[in-house]
C-alpha cells in the first residue's frame, strides 16, 4: 500500500498569499450621474445636463429602448423621454 504525501503548509510569505487582487472587467463609473440603457449603465457624466443630452440624443434613435440617468449620490433614477412619450399618447 503507498504512503500518502503529508499537505503542505504554506508559510505566511507565500507568494501566492501575497498576490494582488484580480483586476475586475467592470469599470468603476467615476462620475455622479450615470447613463443607463434597458438598467445597463453606459457612460457616466460630471453634469445632468450632459447625460439627458446624451440620453435624449439615443432616445429620439431608439425610441423603444428605457432610457434613464442615475444620480449615485442621491440615488435617484429620472427617465429620459417619459414625458414626451405620455404626451404623445395622450394626443391620439
Amino acid at each position: 500500500m503507498a504512503l500518502r504525501a503529508a499537505p503542505k503548509t504554506r508559510s505566511k510569505d507565500d507568494p501566492i498569499e501575497n498576490a494582488p487582487e484580480p483586476a475586475n472587467q467592470r469599470k468603476v463609473a467615476e462620475a455622479r450621474y450615470r447613463l443607463q440603457v434597458d438598467r445597463q449603465t453606459k457612460r457616466s457624466f460630471a453634469t445632468l445636463e450632459a447625460a439627458e443630452e446624451a440620453g435624449l440624443v439615443i432616445k429620439t434613435t431608439y425610441p423603444i429602448v428605457q432610457v434613464s440617468v442615475y444620480d449615485s449620490v442621491d440615488g435617484v433614477n429620472k427617465l429620459i423621454g417619459a414625458d414626451a412619450e405620455a404626451k404623445s399618447k395622450a394626443a391620439e
